[in-house]
């Protein structure tokens, strides 16, 4: 009960007009209250603000003399904002951001504004180092991004507050973006005249095919089944490579806590489905259907850009990339995705990822914290294509198509919002529109440009790989999601508790170094049971009695 009213405290209050009134105002003087809370979401300082803040770098590489900080992105934020945004220290890649972000955290030298994980928000509060963003964000959150959180029903918010007050800008993770997909060489698997996959036995026929019968016609048996990640499994957030689905499929979700079927809290990596799911994948790898150096790749979607690989899982967006590349290389390349492998009872399942996971956080003490929520206005309001300034918008979609540059990159945080459910819904508004059921001109800006560029790509079919990628994420991982039924799998915690500390990345490594040596051969599968019993004696036993004991108290409260 205490969750759910916090929530609806957090709720209540940023559903408070922006000016702050209590009086009973007429419809007409709301609507002047939301107006002038629109008007505070976007304005311009009439004096020049500075914002210190700690920025990832993207993979993208600039030119023509622009940088990390002055590029046509950050410029076009300062022009609309007058805030100028300095980078206190920049780090390329998650993980390198996120120890920058640590060492900022443990150091008390935070920048004025970034973006930090669960476990560094808790550590933020606890020291009282960042702004209570509640009144802020109430008095200068844009309409759009309120109703975004509110499609989580409140668990975003909810996730980066405390005691009902909001310490950070969560992310928005959007549903489609959790289950794995089986994405295949249909022109592969088209040329052999093989069925469309949804079984394990399925897998298994198409990757021996695709190995032996020489799918891509050169003569030469250069070709994979299966390719596969050297960490296995990504766990809570799917991508390129990953064998999640193929441990779904058994109802193991390695990685993640979960309640197993008698209700106890386990942690999904040495359950006995896990050990199922393992000795499955050994067998493959034994019998050569998995691609034999997936360990040794340096970059794991390397196979599947070389053209060498017939199948793999990944998320609906797999056409952005590697995909996209894979058919610039190979124009005759043609992927579809599918719901497979089925349990077996026929059921698809996939682990959904949380919510959220990454907040906006600012340095209690900074002189506008407002200018934070502005920035993320605006940015979020471009990303989603609401942006009224369409000249400058067009020199940037220039920018982005003569560059190849995502807008997203140069941002000045990494945190993306949307609604949870948004992709399938411009799926389904698509079809909507391409079946004459609704007027294109009604669509919102976002499912427009998609529409046209689905046409587009229908008149002359990779003539334009920007209309490409979308088009075929949407007509074929999109349609999978939206037309089967997905049997789907939450997670009851996530963080860390204290007894994780010095011991959990010991665990981690422990753990994904037998699941991999299992896979290849190195061990046999019956070790499984003993690495269980050493992950319990080397502390994981007492981290799950501290999670168990948390998720109890959440269940009560």
């Amino acid at each position: 009960m205490k969750t759910r009213r916090v929530i609806l405290s957090v709720l209540a209050l940023l559903s408070l007009p922006a000016c702050g009134s209590t009086d009973s105002p007429g419809e007409s003087n709301r609507a002047q209250q939301g107006n002038a809370a629109e008007t505070a979401a976007y304005s311009k300082y009439e004096q020049p603000v500075t914002m210190r803040i700690g920025f990832k770098v993207p993979d993208s590489r600039l030119n023509n003399g622009d940088s990390n900080d002055n590029n046509p992105v950050s410029r076009y934020m300062e022009s609309l904002s007058n805030i100028k945004v300095v980078h206190s220290w920049e780090a390329k890649g998650e993980e390198l951001y996120t120890q920058k972000a640590q060492l900022a955290i443990d150091s008390n030298d935070l920048p004025d504004a970034m973006v930090v994980d669960r476990d560094q928000l808790k550590k933020l509060i606890d020291s009282d180092m960042i702004a209570d963003l509640t009144g802020t964000f109430q008095q200068y959150g844009s309409t759009l991004i309120k109703e975004m959180y509110s499609s989580t029903g409140g668990e975003a918010l909810d996730d980066a507050s405390r005691s009902g007050r909001l310490y950070g800008l969560p992310n928005v993770a959007i549903n489609a973006d959790s289950p794995m997909l089986l994405w295949v060489r249909q022109d592969w698997l088209d040329r052999l005249e093989l069925p469309d996959p949804s079984t394990f036995e399925d897998i298994e026929r198409i990757a021996k095919a695709f190995i032996e019968q020489d799918p891509d016609g050169n003569g030469k048996r250069d070709t994979f089944g299966l390719s596969a990640y050297k960490n296995i499994v990504y766990g809570t957030k799917p991508h390129i490579n990953g064998l999640d689905a193929v441990f779904s499929a058994f109802h193991a979700f390695p990685t993640n806590w979960i309640k197993d079927s008698s209700g106890a809290t386990v942690y999904g990596s040495i359950t006995p489905e896990t050990k199922a799911a393992l000795a499955k994948l050994a067998d493959w790898y034994k019998r050569g259907l998995i691609d034999p150096g997936f360990a040794l790749y340096k970059e794991t979607q390397e196979p599947i850009i070389s053209g060498q690989s017939g199948m793999f899982f990944g998320p609906w967006w797999m056409p952005y990339y590697p995909l996209s590349e894979a058919v610039a290389a190979d124009t005759k390349a043609e992927w579809r995705a599918y719901a497979a492998p089925l349990d077996n009872s026929g059921k698809f399942i996939a682990h959904m990822a949380p919510v959220t996971d990454r907040y906006l956080v600012v340095r209690k003490g900074y002189e506008h914290p407002e200018a934070v929520v502005k920035l993320l206005n605006m940015f979020t309001r471009l990303e989603r294509r609401r942006d009224p300034n369409m000249a400058e918008v067009n020199k940037l979609d220039d920018f982005s198509a003569e560059t190849g540059i995502q807008l997203r990159a140069y941002y000045p945080f990494d945190l993306l919002i949307d609604y949870s459910g948004a992709i399938e819904q411009h799926y389904t508004d698509v079809q909507q529109a391409l079946h004459g059921k609704i007027d294109p001109d009604l669509l919102d800006p976002d499912t427009r440009l998609l529409y046209d560029r689905w046409l587009a790509e229908e008149e002359q079919p990779k003539k334009n790989l920007e209309g490409w990628k979308a088009t075929n994420a949407y007509k074929y991982g999109v349609a999978v999601l939206t037309t089967t039924a997905i049997e789907q799998v939450r997670s009851v915690f996530y963080g860390s508790t204290p007894g994780m500390a010095g011991v959990w990345p010991k665990l981690q490594t422990l753990e994904s170094e037998t699941f991999l040596n299992i896979i290849v051969g190195e061990t046999p599968v019956s070790e499984f049971d003993d690495f269980v019993k050493d992950w319990k004696r080397r502390g994981g036993e007492l981290i799950t009695q501290e999670v168990t004991e948390i998720v109890n108290t959440k269940g009560v409260e």
